[in-house]
C-alpha cells in the first residue's frame, strides 16, 4: 500500500514543469494557471511529502538536492502514467487487435517470424497495444483461399499467378536454386545445368499450387523451355523436399533461404544453372476494402517490402 504521503499525478507534472521552465510563472502559462495557483500547489506538495524540493528566489525556482531526486522519479512515473493511458485509451476505442495472416511455407518459416518481431517491437516502442498475429501456414493456392473464405485478412504468397479478386503489392524478391545431394553426378558437374536439362530431368517437387512449382514452371516456360518431364516425386512441405533430395531422391529447385543451412553444412549441394531466371517475387494479397486500411496490416506489409 502507498503510503499518504504519495502525491497526485497533476502535482507532479506540474512540478515537473516548474523544473523545466524555471519559475512558478512560466510554469503556469504552460498549463494555464496563474502564477499564485502554482505557488499554492507547490507548497502543498512540499507539505505533503514532507521535503523542501524548490528553492525560490526572485528570479525564480530551482530543484533542492532533495527536488532534484523527486524530480527524476517523478518523470519516470509520469512516463508510465502517460503509457497507461494512451494503452488504456487505446483498448477503449479498439481493443488489442488481432490479424490473421496466411502464408505460405518458405515466407512462414523464414521471413515472417522476423517480420513479426518488427511489428511488435515498433508498437512496444510506441506505447501502443501489440497486435496478437494468428497464422495459418498453407500453399500459395491455399492462401489465396483462405483469403477469399475470410479466414485471413493478410496473406503471403510466392506464386506469380496472381488472381485479379484480391489486391496485392510486390514485397521483395526470392532466389530460386537448384540443389541436389552429394552423391548426385550434378554436384560435381564443372558446367551449369541448363534450362533444357532441368526441363528433361524428374525433379523432386512441391505440390501443384505452390508458388515455388508455379515460379519454376513460368522461369522454365520464359526461357522457352517448359518443363516437360513428369515430377520424380511431390511432397507437400518443403522439409519433405530437402529431406527428400538430401537422401538421393533427385535434383529440386527452392528458395535458397529453405536450403542455406543445409548447402552451409554440405547435406546439399547447390548447382549453377544458365539461360533461366530462378527468381521469384513474394507479395502481400488481401481482399478489397481490408488489409490496406487496417494498421497492424499495413505496418506488416511495410516491415516486409523493407527487409
Amino acid at each position: 500500500m502507498l503510503s499518504t504521503r504519495m502525491p497526485d499525478i497533476a502535482s507532479l507534472e506540474m512540478f515537473v514543469t516548474v523544473l523545466e521552465t524555471g519559475s512558478f510563472s512560466a510554469a503556469g502559462k504552460a498549463l494555464g494557471l496563474t502564477q499564485q495557483a502554482v505557488s499554492s500547489r507547490m507548497r502543498s506538495l512540499e507539505s505533503r511529502m514532507g521535503l523542501g524540493l524548490l528553492q525560490r528566489s526572485p528570479t525564480g525556482s530551482i530543484a533542492t538536492e532533495q527536488g532534484t531526486l523527486v524530480g527524476r522519479w517523478a518523470r519516470e512515473m509520469l512516463g508510465a502514467a502517460e503509457l497507461l493511458d494512451v494503452g488504456a485509451a487505446a483498448l477503449r476505442s479498439e481493443g488489442i487487435k488481432e490479424l490473421m495472416v496466411a502464408a505460405s511455407q518458405t515466407v512462414a518459416e523464414h521471413l515472417l517470424p522476423r517480420w513479426l518481431v518488427e511489428l511488435r517491437s515498433g508498437q512496444e516502442d510506441a506505447g501502443t497495444p501489440a497486435t496478437i498475429v494468428k497464422l495459418v501456414v498453407s500453399n500459395s493456392a491455399g492462401t489465396i483461399e483462405h483469403l477469399r473464405a475470410g479466414n485471413a485478412a493478410l496473406g503471403f504468397v510466392e506464386t506469380p499467378f496472381l488472381p485479379a479478386d484480391l489486391h496485392s503489392a510486390a514485397v521483395r524478391t526470392d532466389e530460386l536454386v537448384l540443389v541436389v545431394c552429394p552423391t548426385h553426378p550434378w554436384a560435381m558437374r564443372k558446367r551449369p545445368v541448363t534450362g533444357a536439362e532441368l526441363a528433361r530431368s524428374p525433379l523432386v517437387l512441391r505440390e501443384e499450387g505452390s508458388g515455388t512449382r508455379d515460379a519454376l514452371d513460368q522461369a522454365l516456360l520464359a526461357a522457352g523451355t517448359p518443363r516437360q518431364a513428369a515430377p520424380r516425386m511431390e511432397l507437400t512441405t518443403t522439409a519433405a523436399v530437402r529431406t527428400a533430395v538430401a537422401s538421393g531422391a533427385g535434383p529440386t529447385v527452392m528458395s535458397a533461404l529453405a536450403v542455406r543451412d543445409d548447402v552451409v553444412l554440405r547435406r546439399l549441394i547447390r548447382v549453377p544453372v544458365s539461360g533461366i531466371q530462378l527468381k521469384r517475387t513474394i507479395t502481400a494479397v488481401w481482399r478489397a476494402g481490408g488489409a490496406s486500411h487496417d494498421g497492424p496490416a499495413r505496418d506488416l506489409i511495410a516491415i516486409a517490402a523493407h527487409w
